[in-house]
């Protein structure tokens, strides 16, 4: 795996998956500071590479009253304040080619959003800053059609790009994992399952996105079966007040025993 391209990373060489983690979005220095140095506790203890993700700002929302962010440069310097503070790399998304440059100057790890990874200039901006490149599968793609994405990064003189499956569309106010994508993505860059977006509920009446945390561990269980290189979960130490994505957040209090429970399932199928 492109893991050793990442600054700060640990345990980079350790036979585990890594972990994108951390809060839907940067609400705060405080907060952020807290969750990750949480995370790190945990992550430390079981040997996982960790790298710390939180949006700088949030442009995909179903209501113009909904939370976007505390300022794009404020926020991104938050996140580079958690990586000097715990020295671990970060990860954050962009939206608009704007973005990469401005994002890049402060992160490890560029993510191109599910709704936005067809978007040929967004994703070669980003390759082209040298960082690594998480790019999300659009709920409306087939695995197979990911390896056009990818292509795009290296033919933009970037290697170093991972590909993160968030769920597929089912209906109008659904997501499905179709675990058969993940070998098939796994052909073409290391490939990571976004648990919690997994489960979201979108489209709901309210406008506010809905989902079922009750069945995160189900699915992290099932990639970590079906051998994925990593796991993305967002994770808060209040979910029912976070100001995004609450509804399909990790309680961050239940953090360890699922990471701990996924590592022994990680070295038992090692020894298969």
């Amino acid at each position: 795996m492109q893991l050793q391209s990442i600054p700060k990373l640990k345990h980079s060489n350790s036979n585990q998956f890594f972990l994108l983690a951390g809060p839907c979005a940067i609400e705060g220095e405080t907060m952020a500071l807290q969750i990750a140095e949480r995370i790190c506790e945990i992550t430390n203890k079981l040997e996982i590479p960790f790298v710390f993700k939180g949006s700088f700002k949030k442009a995909n929302r179903s209501r113009i009253d909904s939370f976007t962010g505390i300022g794009d440069e404020k926020a991104l310097k938050i996140l580079h304040k958690v990586s000097k503070t715990f020295d671990i790399p970060t990860v954050t998304d962009i939206h608009e080619v704007s973005d990469a440059a401005l994002a890049a100057h402060y992160v490890d790890v560029l993510q191109i959003p599910a709704f936005l990874v067809r978007q040929t200039d967004l994703v070669v901006a980003a390759a082209k800053t040298g960082k690594v490149v998480n790019l999300k599968k659009g709920q409306f793609m087939s695995p197979e059609a990911m390896k056009h994405a990818v292509q795009k990064v290296k033919d933009s003189g970037n290697n170093n790009v991972w590909i993160t499956d968030r769920g597929t569309m089912f209906g109008y106010q659904d997501m499905i994992v179709d675990f058969r994508g993940i070998p098939t993505m796994k052909q073409f860059a290391p490939t990571v399952l976004d648990v919690t977006h997994s489960l979201q509920q979108p489209n709901q009446n309210s406008g506010v996105t809905g989902g079922r945390p009750e069945m995160i561990e189900t699915i992290a269980r099932a990639g970590i079966v079906n051998n994925v290189d990593g796991l993305f979960i967002e994770t808060h130490f209040d979910p029912a007040n976070a100001k995004s994505d609450g509804a399909n957040m990790l309680d961050l209090n239940h953090l360890e025993k699922l990471l701990t429970n996924l590592t022994t399932i990680r070295k038992t199928i090692n020894t298969l």
